[in-house]
């Protein structure tokens, strides 16, 4: 692995987008130190860090701070060049850029209203969610990876649903992915699963279980009392 003496990762074990920089990291051999946050005790030095968004995932590099995953993402592959995430090609670049924003705004902000609702405000998002993946299981038509035959930027920004989401479903009661509906998407995960820096930077499903019931919990809660 390269070294890097002055390179931090803020980030808590149960969040997907944290993990995503930490595949990222991973994947270019770049060395880091992870500091775990605990987010309902927020340390000084996160709200320092991010006194904006005051949230994880944070990486700070040579003593600047950078937040939001997608953000980071960019971040890390400008400035490590080994194995790019990002295509080099300007119009494809934008294309891999335009289905990141996709993924975002279209299925994991959906996917989270899912699992902190109930009834038809649930069902909606699940359905909305699902629209979603199958709009993305057309795109990777053809294609080993959303890349081609090797991961990219997509392929980590859309990786927390090979081991998140089914936690979602699970914790929440919905269904949002389906193997048949979504056939390509399957044969990606399959192969996206089976990537050892996948394998290896994984947390047990017990524990998001457990963690994720609580949350839902917690923001049901929260609700009713308001």
């Amino acid at each position: 692995m390269a070294g890097n003496s002055d390179l931090k990762l803020l980030g808590a074990w149960f969040s997907p987008f944290v993990r995503r920089i930490e595949w990222a990291l991973k994947l270019k051999g770049v060395e880091y130190e992870f500091l775990e946050q605990d987010l309902r005790n927020k340390s000084e030095l996160l709200l320092q860090l991010n006194p904006v968004y005051k949230k994880v995932p944070v990486l700070v590099h040579n003593g600047k701070s950078i937040a939001e995953s997608v953000v980071i993402l960019q971040y890390i592959d400008e400035t490590w060049k080994q194995n790019l995430l990002l295509p080099t090609d300007p119009y494809q670049r934008a294309m891999a850029l335009f289905w990141a924003k996709f993924v975002e705004e279209k299925f994991t902000e959906v996917a989270r209203k899912a699992l902190l609702s109930t009834g038809e405000q649930q069902e909606e998002a699940a359905k909305q969610a699902a629209e979603a993946l199958g709009i993305l299981d057309k795109e990777l038509k053809g294609k080993k990876f959303f890349k081609g035959e090797s991961i990219g930027f997509l392929d980590i920004v859309l990786g927390w649903i090979t081991i998140w989401l089914e936690v979602v479903e699970e914790v929440a009661s919905i269904k949002i992915y389906d193997s048949h509906k979504f056939p390509f998407l399957n044969e990606w995960k399959g192969s996206f699963l089976e990537l050892p820096i996948i394998k290896e930077n994984k947390p047990p499903k017990e524990d998001l279980l457990v963690y994720f019931h609580n949350i839902r919990q917690f923001v049901l809660a929260s609700a009713i009392t308001n």
